[in-house]
């Protein structure tokens, strides 16, 4: 039942498109890193399921692009269970060099 979940894992995951500045490619990204640091080990048991596939996972993505990011390629990031995903408004966008043309020498930098 819906109302007999528990939590049993919360990982933060970062991740960046420098120079694309593409939405969903830096939110799969941080999905990436948050998963790579997830152990599993024994979740199973603990919670008495028969497969990985009936674990419930919630992705909340904040992104300063939220309604650029398409959240299907998001939950494919996610190797397991039943996955909702959603984007809201948050990260950062962080100015920096542009050169129209081409950058300036180095010894004018």
């Amino acid at each position: 039942m819906e109302t007999d979940l528990k939590r049993f894992i919360v990982e933060i995951g970062t991740g960046i498109d420098l120079h694309g500045e593409d939405a969903t490619k830096a939110a799969c990204r941080a999905v990436r890193d948050a998963v790579s640091r997830s152990c599993l080990c024994g979740l199973l048991e603990i919670v008495k399921l028969q497969k990985l596939d009936d674990v419930r996972v919630e992705i909340l993505v904040a992104s300063p692009k939220p309604q650029q990011v398409d959240l299907e390629q998001v939950m494919a990031e996610v190797p397991i269970g039943r996955k909702t995903a959603r984007a809201v408004e948050g990260g950062l966008t962080a100015r920096g060099c542009v050169w129209r043309n081409s950058p300036p020498s180095a010894t004018r930098f």
